[in-house]
């Protein structure tokens, strides 16, 4: 079967999905059977063809920034699966020194400014990353990720507002994976087709399938290519589907087990996999040699955040933003 993307793209999707995936599972079994990783976790498990697709459709300069759910974006963007499990086991190697958690993965070097806490905050940082850019000449993009939950945040519409009128160069990524922390788009909202949003501002928008690579690369191609040439952002909803809970607490009562079963079927791995064999891109050794790579950057990232130092006491009041010369306050 033709494909319009190559062999090299394919595998690449393939690898670096694998990876987010077992990274994901692997965590996932150190916080619930072993209790090495604490405090909140939140998966990317379903999710990774956004990760793939995004990363083949940018250029390393170009920014990404997101909500929480950070892991996969962090891997795709080039931090290194070592010191993000460092990260959730909270040691200094961590790519945020072990300060952050799960929830505030940070690559300076990697262009990834981080997972953040509070809900919609990162869709305002994400333009004004953008703005910056803009100002300085470059012609660097901002991919900014935001679930389906913050797209009821009033900072959505300000920044939308702004970053229509200054013709910034973002791109406003929502990841709708249906239900936010627990309750479904249709139980908050009367416009349930998120990318309707961006018509207020006569912002472009596009929705499309979250499950496929593919598909995911094309939109945002066409989105980076009109931010590049000076025509501002655009809003893409990407409909995809979590297999895991919100957090790893979560029980998942608002939905059935046989959903959740159904979209297991489109699992975006299992596809890009069946396309490499069909297309003969790869044969099954050189899937069990990807597969075996794979595994052992895992098994490592382990073992090198089980045997990093915890961040040293000295450390509790430094990277924190003091402006010493701030004039409102006084004695």
């Amino acid at each position: 079967m033709a494909t319009k993307f190559s062999k090299e793209t394919y595998l690449y999707w393939y690898e670096l999905m694998l990876l987010i995936r077992q990274f994901e599972l692997k965590a996932e079994e150190k916080y619930k059977m072993e209790g090495k990783i604490r405090g909140f976790f939140h998966a990317y498990v379903g999710q990774e063809a956004i990760a793939a697709g995004c990363m083949t459709a940018t250029k390393s300069e170009d920014a990404f920034i997101t909500a929480y759910r950070d892991h996969g974006l962090a891997l795709a963007k080039g931090i290194s699966a070592r010191s993000c499990m460092a990260e959730l086991y909270g040691k200094a190697t961590g790519c945020a020194k072990g300060k952050g958690g799960s929830m505030h993965f940070f690559g300076k070097k990697e262009r990834f400014f981080g997972g953040h806490g509070i809900v919609g905050a990162q869709i305002g940082t994400g333009a004004g990353i953008a703005f910056a850019e803009k100002y300085k000449g470059t012609d660097a993009v901002c991919l900014t990720f935001f679930g389906d939950g913050a797209a009821r945040q009033g900072m959505l519409h300000e920044t939308f507002n702004l970053a229509m009128l200054w013709k910034l160069p973002v791109i406003f990524i929502c990841e709708n994976n249906n239900y936010a922390m627990g309750t479904s788009v249709e139980r908050t909202s009367n416009v349930v087709d998120i990318y309707k949003l961006a018509d207020a501002y006569e912002m472009p928008a596009d929705s499309i399938d979250g499950m496929s690579p593919e598909a995911v690369h094309e939109s945002i191609s066409r989105a980076v290519k009109r931010a590049r040439e000076g025509d501002g952002p655009t809003l893409i909803e990407i409909k995809t589907y979590r297999y895991k809970g919100h957090s790893i607490s979560d029980p998942q009562k608002y939905r059935t087990k046989e959903e959740v079963e159904e979209y297991k079927q489109r699992d975006p791995i299992e596809q890009v996999l069946a396309t490499i064999l069909e297309n003969n891109f790869a044969t099954q050794e050189e899937i069990d040699a990807i597969n075996k790579r794979v595994d052992a950057e895992v098994e490592e990232s382990v073992k090198f955040a089980e045997e990093s130092p915890w961040p040293d006491d000295s450390e509790v009041l430094k990277d924190i933003y003091v402006d010493e010369n701030y004039p409102f306050i006084v004695d």
